[in-house]
């Protein structure tokens, strides 16, 4: 039985084999990077840090950039395993709320408050199994009440989905939270439907993302006295921006930076450090940002610079702390001559945030390309534990 690839430079020789045996030299001209880039990602060598080059490297080998990070196919996680057990019945409580099926609701409204939170705070603590395993029967008891209650789920589902590597049931979810919103025209939570609808599309889809941002940027703006529509406008702005960069317009990509760092400056940090739904919009989160778009530009420099004037702690969503680690983690790595430093920010990423950090396809790629470096020499005892508790065996 042949071994599936497990590592995102395994999948792009798998793949590149599949296409007639395609070369390095023809995949290299084809997705803009260079040969000897392209064996040294295949080898384990060197991670790949740009979303963009992801796409490019999709594109050109006629697959998709899910296709490349094993999303929602790969086995052997234990969290991921426990997770897709629940995928059907979630899937279908979907496929029902779609079809305008309503059943009666068995839960009292105080029940269903406390589901809600209890998901919610599965969320901000990522674990995305224990997510799922609530999402089909919530889902479903959402559905019979509707308007902000049905959208609040469906925007949880979503985030849960995605994050487990299920876009195209995520997408599904953040559509039913866009109607919820829109059928009891609640102006923030249609701006957070938005966003997760934004936040679900495909990587290759950056520039129907930024237009899904800017479409609800100009439908939002008339609302933006109330705090809860600024703070979402600010997240807007922010995703944006993101999806900009990914799609190589840095020009609008700063443009939106500036609106964001505007909004936050006014706002500032969520007192709760949790805000509107969770979404964390201050000066902490937009910084957060920053990071994570100075990365997707290739400026690992920056990277590290803005990261000593944030501190990710007073956000309560333990996905912004990994965000920051692996952000910096991977800014580190880059090069190759600070990989003690890179290591020591990988622990800490999966000490906020072991389930996602765990099956984090650029996460695990990361610590893969740190133990091949470390080949030549022994493998520090940190790193081969990291590995372990991620489900990579680096042998004897």
């Amino acid at each position: 039985m042949v071994k599936k690839p497990d590592t995102i430079g395994a999948r792009i020789r798998y793949w590149r084999m599949r296409r007639g045996g395609m070369t390095q030299a023809v995949l290299a001209g084809l997705a803009g990077v260079t040969q000897s880039y392209v064996s040294q990602v295949e080898s384990g060598r060197k991670t790949i840090d740009r979303r963009s080059t992801l796409v490019a490297l999709a594109a050109a080998l006629q697959v998709t950039v899910a296709d490349l990070l094993g999303q929602g196919t790969e086995s052997g996680d234990p969290a991921r395993e426990s997770a897709a057990e629940c995928v059907p019945a979630i899937w279908s409580a979907l496929i029902e709320i779609e079809d305008g099926e309503r059943r009666r609701s068995t839960y009292t409204p105080d029940r269903l408050t406390a589901e809600i939170a209890r998901a919610d705070q599965l969320r901000n603590a990522c674990n995305y199994p224990a997510m799922a395993r609530l999402l089909p029967g919530l889902l479903l008891e959402a559905a019979a009440v509707g308007g902000t209650t049905l959208a609040q789920v469906a925007y949880l589902a979503s985030t849960c989905l995605r994050h487990l590597g299920y876009r195209h049931l995520a997408l599904n979810a953040a559509r039913i939270s866009v109607s919820a919103a829109e059928n009891v025209e609640d102006r923030a939570w249609i701006g957070a439907s938005q966003f997760i609808y934004a936040q679900s599309l495909p990587i290759e889809s950056a520039r129907l993302a930024a237009r899904v941002a800017d479409r609800s940027l100009m439908e939002l703006q008339g609302d933006a006295s109330d705090v809860r529509v600024r703070q979402i406008l600010g997240q807007l702005h922010l995703m944006a921006a993101l999806a900009s960069a990914v799609d190589a317009r840095p020009d609008v990509a700063r443009d939106h930076l500036v609106e964001a760092s505007r909004e936050a400056a006014s706002l500032g940090d969520p007192a709760d450090g949790g805000g509107f739904n969770g979404c964390c919009f201050g000066p902490t989160n937009v910084g957060l940002w920053k990071m994570s778009i100075a990365a997707e530009q290739g400026e690992s420099g920056k990277v590290i610079e803005l990261s000593k004037a944030i501190r990710p702690q007073v956000l309560k969503a333990s996905n912004r702390q990994l965000s920051y680690w692996l952000d910096i983690g991977r800014a580190l790595a880059d090069g190759g001559r600070r990989d003690a430093e890179a290591l020591a920010a990988f622990v800490q990423a999966e000490r906020a945030a072991p389930i996602p950090f765990a099956i984090n396809p650029l996460a695990r790629d990361a610590v893969v390309t740190l133990a091949q470096r470390a080949q030549r020499r022994a493998i520090p005892e940190d790193l081969r534990l990291l590995a372990g508790r991620i489900g990579i065996n680096l042998g004897a």
